[in-house]
């Protein structure tokens, strides 16, 4: 029988308790959200909706081509020179995802005869571009600069580390300044993934890369989510002029896809405009993961300390942990529920956003819940 196997997949899913639903959510949910990445609350901020709005209006509801055929707008242009100018690099190439600027940053900057270091806890995107790229890739130890200037010893030629700059599972932060440095030993370049940075690190939320002085550099290479702090959906590259242009010849995510829809353009541009006169967000949202960290571990819970907006709880199994994440949501909190294989050490947890427009009350409101629910 055609697709046989997956039936034996599904009963090895459900065996483990790693059986994934969709739930689509209303639009006016009564649940306290500690689950999305709305880092800075600003999804369904009025500026950034009107911003998405307004774009529609003028542009249409989709980009109606590739980038390099009808799909680049002046809007588009508009974005990528306010992201560069931003995250402090010289220009920014936007996508239709985050995903697809990762693929595009690794694929297209390691080469045949080129040696990609991975660090162990990578996103699924980075890790993907690394399977996709043409060059040898080599994982390392997570978050150790001296197995990646190990790794880039090993290796004659065209070389480069990849990284994300805030781990999504634990929330914990890349070495950057040491991995830039490891790097540089080696003639290398460094691709950093700082989708969960920028808007929430940085003293105005320009990000990872921005706050440990490697914005600018020209080894040094960022991708970026509009999904997150932005409130939207895309993502982009940012970096050298030079590195853009290869990209907008090279890379098959950008070359093979259509445009990012003009309203998301909109709703993102809006939003960093909202950040750079309100650059408060940025250091709100740390607090909040500050203080959330210091409550749950005052419970008595094992968390990990947050490195920007990202709190993490741990969970005894797999199937316990959809089981608190279930009994939050029947308490009225949604919170995110990370198991393998999304967690590369195999541990499950409770994961929760540290956005910069909860209140005092929601925070221990959500401390209480997550508290009173445990396994």
């Amino acid at each position: 029988m055609a697709f046989g196997w997956i039936d034996e997949q599904a009963e090895l899913r459900r065996r483990a308790g790693l059986v994934r639903t969709l739930r689509p959510r209303p639009a006016d949910s009564p649940l306290l959200d500690l689950a999305s990445n709305d880092y800075l609350g600003l999804a369904r901020h009025g500026e950034v909706v009107e911003g998405a709005a307004a774009a529609a209006r003028t542009w249409g509801g989709g980009a109606t081509g590739s980038r390099l055929v009808t799909g680049t707008t002046e809007l588009h242009a508009e974005l990528e020179r306010e992201l560069a100018e931003h995250c402090g690099f010289e220009a920014a190439l936007v996508f239709s995802s985050g995903y697809a600027a990762n693929l595009a940053a690794v694929t297209a900057l390691a080469p045949h005869g080129s040696l990609i270091v991975s660090d162990a806890g990578n996103h699924a995107s980075l890790i993907d571009g690394c399977r996709l790229a043409r060059g040898a890739a080599q994982v390392v130890a997570h978050a150790d600069p001296d197995a990646v200037r190990k790794a880039l010893g090993t290796h004659d030629g065209p070389a480069v580390a990849v990284s994300d700059t805030v781990f999504s599972v634990d929330g914990d932060a890349a070495p950057l300044a040491a991995l830039a440095a490891a790097c540089r030993d080696h003639g290398a370049g460094l691709v950093v993934d700082d989708a969960h940075g920028l808007g929430v690190l940085g003293e105005g939320g320009q990000g990872a890369p921005y706050a440990a002085g490697l914005a600018g550099a020209d080894d040094v290479v960022v991708t970026v989510t509009l999904s997150k702090s932005l409130g939207s959906q895309g993502g982009a590259v940012l970096g050298p002029a030079r590195v853009i242009e290869h990209l907008v010849n090279a890379a098959r995510t950008f070359i093979f896809d259509t445009g990012l829809a003009p309203a998301a353009v909109g709703a993102a541009l809006a939003a960093l405009r909202l950040l750079r006169r309100e650059p408060e967000r940025a250091r709100r949202a740390r607090a909040v993961a500050g203080e959330l960290y210091a409550r749950l571990t005052t419970a008595g819970l094992e968390a990990v300390r947050p490195d920007a907006a990202v709190v993490s709880v741990r969970a005894p199994s797999p199937e316990q942990a959809v089981r608190w994440a279930a009994d939050c949501r029947s308490a009225g909190l949604a919170v995110g529920c990370f198991r393998p294989p999304s967690v590369p050490d195999g541990i499950s947890r409770l994961r929760l956003t540290a956005r910069a427009d909860l209140s005092g009350a929601e925070i221990e409101r959500a401390v209480r819940v997550i508290g009173e629910t445990r396994p």
